[in-house]
């Protein structure tokens, strides 16, 4: 089972790219790094730690 790279931060709607930066908790909820840097790394949906997202390289 993969992880569900989401294309936009669920806080400010910034666009993300699945080999670009991105933070998510247990739930895939998923964040820009400003938006999880102003809510203390702290998802405000279930109150996990927000941590950086793997990336998955793009083919070019």
């Amino acid at each position: 089972m993969a992880l569900e790279l989401k294309t936009e931060c669920e806080r400010c709607s910034k666009a993300l790219a699945p080999d670009g930066a991105a933070t998510i908790c247990t739930f895939e909820c998923t964040f820009c790094p400003d938006c999880a840097a102003a809510l203390d790394h702290v998802c405000p949906n279930c109150g996990g730690e927000l941590v950086a997202r793997p990336r998955r390289l793009v083919a070019r």
